[in-house]
């Protein structure tokens, strides 16, 4: 799936895109190439591909995005999902044969107990070797985040004594042009199993750019030929997405696939919402069964956990940073003053 994103004009369908011959006239920096591999499980794959999207769409500002979506082949999926992927994604052999300013690689559900005896280990170690010289910047996003890490540098992840889960303050610690003019406190939705301890990304020559009391690190980086983004957090996430990761946790435990009933995402609902939510707890574990969740209290969220502002920040400066490496490659190609009759702007 090939899709043209514009800020002014919408999100055109395939049938829609200009043709390449137009494409061309274009200002050179005016287009960015990006590539989104959705792993994420069966239930959130189209929500997630929509809330890229739409997010890209917004950080876009005059420039236009030529957006795929693959996802990889490793990954397990129901009939369905599957479907929807051999349909409308693009296949992941087309990646290696273009080269792409940005990437965005999510995370996938786990099935194995550790992260190379995942099925998709393979496919994703050696797209992490394939970006490191084939894109300007790749995004790897909480499970694909540590299994990078690992990967690259040997760093394991290490289980938490409870999953973070909730809307967390981060603050941004180090000068970098991802964290320009972000809010104070970026507010992240965290929801993991595992972390990276900072110390670990120190010896091993990450930079660490936003961290949280409570969460710990939350966005570091590291240069190669790429500038790779890592992100322990979802700031993509919408504001119901840990309202239906937590309604779902609840549900696997009245159906008895999980044994542990889920904590409350930290500073999410509101206090009325908390109280109600602890009383059908002791309800649930008196009366565990599926049919329960027809019980559950209405919802409401705090007022205050800003979803999407920190997604908006770092996804407009990420696209700009792309934008001027973009333009930077296109002078260093062209002879001497070529640049400045094109209107590229000077370096």
């Amino acid at each position: 799936m090939t899709i043209l994103i514009n800020r002014d004009h919408g999100i055109s369908s395939p049938a829609l895109v200009p043709a390449e011959g137009d494409l061309a006239r274009d200002h050179a920096g005016a287009e960015l190439t990006i590539g989104l591999i959705n792993n994420m499980p069966d239930p959130a794959l189209k929500a997630t591909e929509r809330r890229f999207m739409k997010l890209l769409q917004a950080a876009a500002g005059p420039r236009r995005i030529r957006f795929h979506c693959f996802s990889l082949p490793s990954v397990k999926r129901s009939p369905e999902a599957k479907w929807h992927v051999e349909s409308e994604y693009s296949d992941l052999a087309d990646l290696k044969r273009q080269r792409f300013d940005g990437l965005i690689v999510t995370g996938a559900e786990p099935v194995a107990p550790e992260l190379d005896q995942e099925p998709y280990w393979r496919d994703l170690t050696d797209l992490v070797d394939w970006a490191k010289a084939n894109t300007r910047s790749t995004i790897w996003s909480c499970l694909a985040a540590h299994a990078a890490v690992l990967h690259l540098d040997g760093i394991a992840r290490r289980q938490l004594p409870a999953k973070c889960h909730g809307i967390f303050d981060c603050a941004a610690v180090t000068s970098d042009p991802l964290t320009h003019a972000v809010p104070a406190p970026l507010k992240v939705s965290h929801s993991r199993l595992n972390e990276i301890v900072e110390s670990d990304l120190d010896q091993a020559g990450y930079r660490v750019l936003t961290r949280s009391a409570l969460a710990g690190v939350d966005v570091f980086v590291r240069q190669y030929a790429s500038r790779f983004v890592f992100f322990q957090g979802h700031p993509e996430y919408d504001a119901l997405s840990l309202q239906r990761e937590y309604l779902r946790d609840i549900g696997r435990y009245l159906a008895r696939e999980r044994e542990n009933y889920p904590h409350l995402p930290v500073s999410y609902f509101d206090a009325v919402t908390e109280e109600k939510l602890a009383r059908f707890e002791k309800k649930a574990r008196h009366q565990r069964h599926p049919a329960l969740t027809n019980d559950l209290p209405a919802l409401n969220l705090r007022a205050d956990i800003a979803a999407g502002s920190a997604a908006a920040a770092l996804f407009r400066n990420w696209l700009q940073y792309l934008g001027a490496e973009a333009e930077a490659a296109v002078l260093a190609r062209q002879p001497k003053g070529v640049g400045s009759a094109l209107g590229l702007p000077k370096r």
